[in-house]
């Protein structure tokens, strides 16, 4: 009997040329398990392409609502942002993606998941928690091929479709919380981005309209609930923000970023929805929390955000974190009201019915000042 493999399979040249050397090289049956978290991808053209790549089967998981509810949402009340940009989606992404995995893998009894990435220790860390029993395969790491363009050439001698063009061909990844691009002009640090070709969800701020917006987001918890006055469900309404704030060219980053020891790589971040998110739920959270609490939290998010991105997600320690971060969001409810413009945001007023701001106090505070102001003249 075939040894059966689960292949988490995006469509991309490295899984593609994943599951055909595989096929090549292990008396095996591939199972590809395309995991939805908001691509927006054409999953019919992606079935066939890993058909033609050695795939018996290819399985379509739409986990969107799971992605936004279980693992976006905690992110965004942890504030979690690695090295002060980044805004996680992939990474976020990753242990949902190696759950929908090990479930497959379980019900078509198969002895391992493979997956198309070099280096990606954050699916590995992911599998060896929730399935230590099954064997995790990454071809990157065995083959003799380099490079992008020995894959592209690999997979070309075979005849199998692949979907690159090569005056554009960002190593690119996309969830529906962020897209991040790689590669090209980006790794040289030196060299300014080339955003006409790269960007995808967002304009830049140059090409942005010449008049602002204003838009209202309210929270219950920390959770954004309604947008311009409307409740939405998170999918729908972080959807909503990705276009308004893509308008606008709200959440480009250029981030080099550290990666393990004192290796860096670059990338290009689009995150328009979660940029503005970010944003509205750290200035409702300066309303409602007290000095000692915003404090803490402040140092507790970097450390969050560093272990969503080492990927130890399903960790005790990330488990004690989140019930902190709870915590601390029970009282931040409200409404937050933006401008965005050319891609910037900001404040157009904030409030809440657990806002920690007395009108009497600062009324005080003023008379004090003014008196001193007064004595010193």
């Amino acid at each position: 009997m075939k040894k059966k493999i689960v292949f988490a399979y995006s469509g991309g040249i490295d899984s593609t040329a994943g599951i055909t050397w595989l096929k090549e090289n292990q008396d095996c049956e591939i199972i590809a398990v395309c995991v939805d978290v908001g691509q927006a991808a054409d999953w019919k053209a992606i079935q066939k392409r890993a058909s033609a790549a050695g795939a018996g089967t290819c399985y379509i998981a739409d986990v969107k609502k799971e992605y936004v509810e279980g693992y976006i949402w905690p992110a965004l009340k942890a504030g979690a942002m690695y090295e002060e940009k980044h805004l996680l989606g992939a990474s976020i992404a990753k242990p949902l993606i190696v759950k929908v995995l090990a479930e497959y893998a379980r019900k078509e009894k198969a002895a391992a998941i493979a997956h198309g990435s070099k280096a990606n220790d954050q699916l590995d860390f992911c599998i060896k928690a929730l399935a230590p029993e099954l064997e995790t395969i990454a071809p990157w790491r065995i083959w003799k091929l380099k490079s992008r363009e020995d894959a592209v050439r690999y997979l070309t001698r075979r005849k199998i479709p692949i979907h690159a063009k090569k005056k554009n061909s960002y190593r690119t990844e996309k969830t529906l919380w962020q897209v991040s691009h790689k590669g090209l002009e980006l790794e040289n640090p030196s060299t300014e981005p080339m955003y006409k070709k790269i960007l995808t969800m967002t304009v830049t701020p140059e090409k942005a309209p010449n008049k602002p917006v204003y838009i209202d987001i309210d929270f219950e918890k920390g959770i954004p609930s309604a947008l311009n006055g409307k409740k939405m469900e998170g999918l729908a309404l972080i959807s909503q923000l990705n276009k308004i704030g893509g308008a606008y060219g709200i959440g480009i980053s250029d981030l080099v970023e550290s990666i393990s020891g004192a290796n860096k790589i670059r990338s290009v971040y689009e995150a328009p929805g979660a940029g503005i998110l970010y944003y509205a739920q750290k200035e409702l959270e300066h309303l409602c929390l007290d000095k000692a609490s915003f404090s803490f939290k402040q140092r507790i998010s970097i450390k969050f955000s560093e272990l969503i991105y080492d990927g130890f997600w399903f960790t005790p320690l990330f488990k004690a974190l989140c019930a902190f971060v709870d915590s601390t969001q029970q009282t931040v409810n409200g409404k937050v009201k933006l401008k965005l413009y050319k891609g910037s945001i900001s404040t157009a007023g904030t409030s809440s019915p657990n806002s920690l701001y007395k009108t009497d106090i600062a009324a005080n505070e003023k008379k004090v000042i003014s008196k001193k102001t007064k004595v010193k003249k």
